[in-house]
């Protein structure tokens, strides 16, 4: 693969877990804003979200300006980190995830085997 393909492909996967690059430009110029703990907050939630978060571009970055916004409110009143993500932030994250992953391939996996298990299972049918 030669550079410039490398360089398209890799173009190609940033738009497809970031979405438009003009947005996520905003978003990062957004969390350059916030005061040093903030700042180190969202960019760990960040980078957990770019191995486990949604692929969908759109989602993506919806879900990245959401937590910005959610940041950037939590700056303004004085809202300490703790009081956001609270005692788990992995939960924290993978509740936002979960938030924004209902029209992905894996929310619909995940119905398909709740559905098949309870067809199974003989609930929702009047079996027993």
């Amino acid at each position: 693969m030669s550079d410039t393909e490398e360089g398209g492909f890799v173009s190609k996967f940033l738009t497809l877990v970031i979405g438009d690059k003009r947005r996520w430009r905003q978003y990062k110029a957004r969390v350059k804003q916030l005061p040093p703990d903030y700042r180190a907050a969202v960019e760990g939630i960040e980078r957990y979200l770019m191995h486990f978060g949604p692929m969908d571009g759109d989602n993506s970055a919806s879900l990245f300006e959401d937590v910005a916004d959610l940041f950037e409110r939590a700056a303004a009143d004085g809202t300490p980190i703790r009081e956001i993500v609270g005692s788990d932030p992995v939960e924290f994250v993978e509740e936002l995830i979960r938030n924004y992953d209902k029209g992905g391939y894996v929310a619909r996996e995940r119905e398909r085997l709740n559905s098949a298990i309870s067809r199974a299972a003989g609930e929702g049918n009047g079996a027993v």
